[in-house]
């Protein structure tokens, strides 16, 4: 095979050229830290690189929404404290009020106290988040969701929750609605709601404090709302120094077919003894001297906003008891009080399950934030394995192609100067 000088030329320029582009590139690697500078260096890496550098921003993206429920919700989470300790006052203020050495004037100052514990109320109710949002308004965030009214506030909120992205199969809800937290409140035990007089009758004369009552059996009870006899009368006859009581249901019909003897502080089953006899699973206690033609009710339990009932508390304060023209006698301010007393017990539960909740929620957002570091991490070594430099391997192969550019360098120069002209 025949090779001509220019043959000898171009191959050694070439050499020089390659050896240089190598070094070149060797050297931007050591400068970068990156051993894939573009796709054609590795193809398949720059690829896998592609997809892992995706799903890292994916993953930072949950732990940056992550962040931002875990604030909000430490917000609600400072209001639901406020507002348990709130109610928590609230309840030993009322309990004070039963204290039957108060006299009317000790019960109005308590009731100016209870006063400032109602605008502290609304301030939470209303409170907002870093951003202006009402923290209680469901979806309404620019909404004042409580307005004063005189039986207690008014919601203008929604039932909402504001959900955030916090994983890729996961939302979580950052906020609370007011009508949860303020107003789907159960009175009474939950159940039934215990009260003095009914029907007509008027005010009780006698001592007797009714309790809140307990069930013992939910089904059965729900049974006996179901067929009618949610609404309940115990009406007190006194003849010949003995006292008596009967059931009635709504309808004015004896559920006790006669009367039965009154013993002070023994439970009373609420059941239907004419037949067919039914259990409705519940029982009161009423401890005292009922008089003659006192009456209580029972009632099934309904929704009563936490406004409602401190207001309720605090008008019943301000009236007093019958020492004042149109004040309650005592034995009515006695249940009532008692009433409001375990209505704000129900409020205190309804906080402290609001509470659990958003407890939870923090709880699962640390979880996932601790899983979402580790992704990161995971992340970060899968791309140093596809991407980053070894630089004592690149810092040998420069050397080498060091060597072997000054070869080729010398090489070309002596095989550059071969020529038949320089020995003619």
């Amino acid at each position: 095979m025949r090779v001509s000088t220019s043959q000898i030329f171009d191959s050694g320029f070439k050499g020089i050229s390659r050896n240089q582009y190598d070094l070149f590139k060797l050297q931007n690697q050591l400068s970068t830290g990156r051993k894939v500078l573009t796709p054609e260096d590795d193809p398949i890496a720059s690829a896998q690189a592609l997809v892992l550098t995706q799903s890292k921003e994916v993953s930072a993206q949950f732990l940056r929404n992550q962040e931002d429920a875990k604030g909000k919700l430490g917000v609600v989470e400072g209001s639901l404290e406020a507002l348990g300790n709130l109610l928590q006052n609230v309840r030993e203020r009322i309990v004070q009020a039963g204290n039957t050495t108060l006299g009317n004037a000790d019960r109005s100052y308590i009731a100016q106290e209870l006063e400032a514990r109602f605008s502290e109320l609304m301030g939470i109710a209303n409170a907002q988040d870093g951003t202006g949002n009402y923290l209680f308004s469901g979806y309404q965030g620019a909404v004042t969701p409580f307005a004063m009214t005189a039986t207690g506030a008014q919601y203008f909120g929604d039932d909402g929750q504001r959900l955030l992205q916090v994983d890729a199969s996961r939302q979580l809800a950052t906020n609370v609605a007011g009508s949860e937290l303020f107003e789907k409140i159960r009175n009474g035990n939950g159940a039934f709601v215990t009260a003095t007089g009914g029907n007509g009758i008027g005010i009780n004369q006698g001592s007797g404090v009714i309790d809140q009552g307990s069930v013992t059996n939910q089904s059965s009870w729900n049974a006996a709302v179901n067929a009618g006899y949610g609404q309940l009368e115990i009406r007190f006859s006194v003849a010949g120094g003995v006292t008596q009581y009967e059931i009635f249901d709504g309808g004015g019909t004896s559920l006790s077919g006669a009367p039965v003897n009154f013993v002070d502080g023994q439970s009373i089953p609420l059941a239907k003894t004419t037949a067919p006899a039914q259990d409705f699973g519940a029982s009161v206690v009423i401890t005292g001297q009922p008089a003659n033609g006192d009456t209580f009710t029972i009632s099934p339990s309904a929704n009563q906003s936490i406004f409602a009932t401190l207001r309720s508390t605090i008008d019943m304060l301000k009236t007093g008891v019958g020492s004042v023209a149109g004040g309650n006698s005592s034995t009515e301010f006695v249940n009532a009080l008692a009433g409001n007393l375990k209505n704000i017990d129900q409020s205190l539960e309804n906080v402290s399950r609001v509470r659990s909740t958003v407890g939870s929620g923090l709880k699962e957002i640390d979880a996932l934030a601790n899983d979402g570091e580790d992704k990161q991490l995971q992340y970060d070594s899968s791309l140093s394995a596809l991407q980053d430099l070894d630089y004592a391997k690149a810092i040998t192969e420069m050397s080498k192609k060091q060597l072997q550019l000054e070869a080729a360098q010398l090489s070309f120069k002596q095989t550059s100067q071969l020529s038949l002209f320089n020995i003619l």
